[in-house]
């Protein structure tokens, strides 16, 4: 069961990644590449920051670093101490047969996704957050974050699963910090 899982993994993986055509990478790597997103945090935070008093905000502010933390941290020791599973780009099976858009690979070890899993977990999180504020912004985030996930499939750098499992994990590390972040939030929130 877990080979035929697998082998439908990488055929959906070599599908997906072959659709790819050169007229799209450059869009591709801006998309995946979290410098750019720079500004768009910039401006997700000063949304949040309109909806908080300043000692609020910072308690907000300590949670999500907490939570990119948490995904980051867990994204490393699922691939590297739990699954070790190889890239794509790294599999001697599929040498000759991924499209890899970066000029590197990156690490040896792919599942899960820390792109699809810190994206995932921003976006249930601040989706809501600002629900009552913003009604159809969790699913502009959604959206995004499966874009994100897409990307690195587009790229070589992932297997379809590696992303569906980030991307899992992100939402329900997202959800727990939400729920943290609103028991800190009541507790801290003295007049």
């Amino acid at each position: 069961m877990l080979e035929q899982l697998v082998q439908l993994d990488t055929e959906l993986f070599l599908y997906l990644n072959n659709l790819g055509t050169t007229t799209w990478d450059g869009f591709w790597m801006f998309y995946t590449t979290k410098f750019y997103w720079i500004p768009f945090y910039a401006v997700l935070l000063f949304i949040i920051f309109r909806t908080r008093t300043p000692k609020l905000f910072l308690i907000t502010i300590f949670v999500i670093f907490l939570m990119v933390l948490f995904t980051d941290q867990m994204t490393n020791v699922f691939k590297k101490v739990l699954v070790m599973r190889l890239r794509p780009c790294h599999d001697p099976t599929l040498e000759g047969l991924v499209r890899l858009v970066k000029p590197h690979c990156g690490g040896q070890f792919g599942f899960f996704s820390g792109h699809a899993s810190n994206s995932m977990a921003v976006a249930v999180f601040s989706g809501l957050l600002l629900r009552f504020k913003y009604k159809y912004f969790i699913f502009l985030m959604l959206i995004w974050s499966v874009a994100m996930g897409y990307s690195r499939i587009y790229i070589g750098v992932h297997f379809p699963l590696d992303v569906i499992c980030g991307m899992a994990f992100g939402a329900m590390s997202g959800f727990m910090f939400y729920k943290l972040d609103l028991f800190l939030q009541k507790r801290y929130d003295v007049k």
